[in-house]
């Protein structure tokens, strides 16, 4: 089962692969113009981590993107935990 680090971790997830789709581009090209290795893209993609604020700085140049932009719409409650029903949602789509 995918753990999913927080509901900030999956909406930043979702605004990296927006932008990174809008362009065109793969997670191993991100992974090149970044210097990050594919399987964290993927985990920052798919809400299994949370990227630095160096990493995310790096993501948003690599998107041609501010890294507010990766980050709007967030609220802090967002932040904590994801329970184990938020990760059952995230799975099945919901």
């Amino acid at each position: 089962m995918p753990r999913v680090a927080s509901d900030a971790a999956a909406h930043i997830g979702l605004r990296i692969v927006e932008r990174r789709v809008e362009l065109g581009l793969t997670q191993d090209e991100v992974a090149v113009r970044t210097s990050i290795y594919s399987s964290n893209v993927r985990a920052y993609e798919h809400g299994r981590a949370m990227p630095s604020i160096y990493t995310l700085v790096r993501i948003a140049q690599a998107l041609d993107v501010s890294p507010g932009e990766l980050l709007d719409g967030l609220a802090p409650e967002q932040f904590a935990p994801a329970t184990r029903d938020d990760r059952r949602r995230t799975q099945h789509g919901a």
